[in-house]
């Protein structure tokens, strides 16, 4: 599957995900564990929230350098 989940909402699910973590670690809490799916999300690039409604934080595949030389194009 295709990733849809920028470096932006990555960085934002790590942060949380670990806050969630520590927090339930400090509090001696089950729900310290809801922490870990922001934290695969993020993992993965992959939101499977966002799939049915078609939405990415990902830039467009035209912002993205192109890997092969000039002139090396597929014939």
């Amino acid at each position: 599957m295709k990733a849809n989940i920028g470096t932006a909402d990555r960085v934002v699910r790590v942060v949380g995900g670990l806050v969630i973590v520590g927090a339930g670690t400090y509090y001696r809490s089950w729900w310290g564990l809801v922490g870990f799916l922001p934290l695969l999300t993020a993992a993965v690039r992959l939101c499977p929230a966002y799939l049915p409604f078609r939405f990415s934080t990902c830039k467009a595949d035209i912002d993205k350098p192109d890997l092969l030389p000039p002139g090396a194009g597929a014939a």
